[in-house]
């Protein structure tokens, strides 16, 4: 994929506009775009930059490099949880907080908030995904109100090996059927992109080279419909997912998975059960 034109390397997230069109472009190639906080907020920044620019008709959120993102930051010398940033939602700093309380407080606002908060806004967002799309990096592709992926992508959350039963933006049995959900879960093992557009998570697979032009071509046809017909089609949708429960379900999903950090907590001393990202790339190489 080529890099956006005018932008500094150690930007986590880069940003630029063509023809109505923000790119928004996760940049941490090396760890394979793993989001650390900096990046989470650099992306919140980037959405709310996007929604505030009339000229801006289609937002788009890539990943530089050869994946996706391979989720959350779970051992990059580059990982920040224990840092306070400047937060977008009315929930208090977590650093400093005891037990389960400093998780918890952490991700109300990083992963489960931020992820409301991109999935409504107004304009039409695309997810363009090419390797690896996994765990955290599900919950960023499945805010996106379209996803398009390459042929190579897959889609995977092996979290259960941590003990924790699936991400913190739990959209799982609204992106899946409930039953292959359950197996997407219980087993934990990539789904690529071939069979994801079979079960209805995926609009679109092309070939590698074409992703990106592919993406460019839906994002120029979205960028010709009217502003407010497309915002009011979008809520008109979203809301016939919070009719069906998403909202309530992803509450209660939320607190059972911080249920499993306070258990790994007490068990191990760990609330990953003693699990990294090395740890997790090892178990993830037997299951292929």
């Amino acid at each position: 994929m080529t890099q956006p034109a005018n932008t500094e390397r150690d930007e986590v997230v880069l940003y630029e506009v063509r023809d109505g069109i923000a790119w928004l472009t996760m940049n941490r190639p090396r760890y394979h775009n793993a989001q650390n906080s900096r990046m989470t907020y650099a992306l919140d920044a980037a959405f709310r930059r996007a929604v505030d620019d009339d000229a801006v008709k289609v937002i788009v959120l890539a990943g530089a490099g050869k994946n996706f993102s391979a989720g959350h930051d779970i051992g990059t010398p580059e990982r920040d949880a224990h840092e306070s940033f400047e937060r977008q939602h009315l929930w208090y700093d977590h650093v400093g907080k005891p037990g389960g309380e400093f998780q918890y407080a952490r991700e109300q606002e990083v992963y489960l908030g931020m992820c409301r908060r991109w999935r409504d806004v107004p304009k039409p967002t695309i997810a363009m995904v090419q390797g690896a799309c996994i765990a955290g990096g599900l919950m960023l592709a499945w805010t996106c109100d379209l996803i398009v992926a390459s042929e190579d992508a897959y889609f995977q959350d092996p979290v259960l090996k941590m003990g924790i039963p699936g991400v913190e933006y739990f959209a799982h049995a609204f992106e899946l059927h409930p039953r292959i959900a359950k197996e997407f879960l219980f087993l934990g093992e990539k789904m690529k992109a071939d069979r994801a557009q079979l079960m209805g998570m995926v609009n679109r697979v092309v070939p590698r080279e074409e992703l990106q032009a592919s993406v460019e071509a839906i994002a120029q046809k979205l960028a010709a419909q009217p502003r407010l017909a497309m915002a009011l089609a979008k809520q008109a949708i979203n809301h016939v997912e919070e009719l069906r429960g998403k909202r309530t379900a992803m509450d209660a999903a939320f607190g059972w998975h911080h249920l499993a950090h306070v258990h790994n907590q007490l068990l191990t001393g760990n609330n990953l059960g003693g699990l990294d990202a090395k740890a997790m790339a090892a178990a993830n190489k037997k299951n292929d």
